[in-house]
């Protein structure tokens, strides 16, 4: 028990950011956060030490969210793609024409993602929300460092080829 606290004083607050980036809700990622925390604690029996503990809690983050989208009917448009948003276009909020062109941007975005092959949203998932590595993103979705890498940038490449369709750059 005291080496559970410990890992929850370590690690909470980068759940809690990974959730929050993800859901875009203060009480939501908190609720999230502490579901992730109980069900890392009644799994800790099966954590092998194969990966980084942050990359086994933000696989159980991932899940923990997905099935609270499920329990409430939602879908990746409720996910915040800001970051991605900020790729494609400048942040300036201060001219409404292009705060109003980010918006839009964003909810193409959302589309193209929710569209995707899981394999392509989830590795976009963790290496986008939870800043992991590839290294970890490999470990997270069982796969290997090359696998991730490639399922990433042909993700990003369908991203680009919509926007690029969609907005006819």
């Amino acid at each position: 028990m005291p080496e559970f606290e410990v890992l929850y004083k370590e690690y909470y607050q980068r759940v809690y950011a990974f959730l929050y980036r993800l859901c875009d809700h203060a009480d939501t990622a908190e609720e999230l956060t502490q579901e992730t925390f109980y069900q890392a604690f009644t799994s800790m029996h099966r954590y092998q030490g194969n990966s980084e503990v942050f990359t086994w809690l933000a696989s159980i983050a991932k899940h923990t969210y997905y099935k609270h989208l499920k329990k409430h009917r939602q879908d990746l448009q409720s996910t915040n793609l800001d970051m991605v948003t900020d790729l494609v276009c400048e942040n300036e909020d201060a001219n409404p024409e292009l705060a109003l062109q980010k918006k839009d941007i964003a909810e193409t975005i959302r589309g193209i993602i929710g569209q995707m092959p899981e394999k392509y949203r989830e590795a976009v998932i963790l290496r986008i929300y939870a800043d992991l590595p590839f290294s970890q993103v490999a470990k997270a979705m069982h796969i290997t460092e090359s696998s991730a890498k490639v399922l990433y940038f042909r993700a990003k490449k369908m991203v680009l080829e919509a926007l690029k369709n969609a907005y006819e750059v």
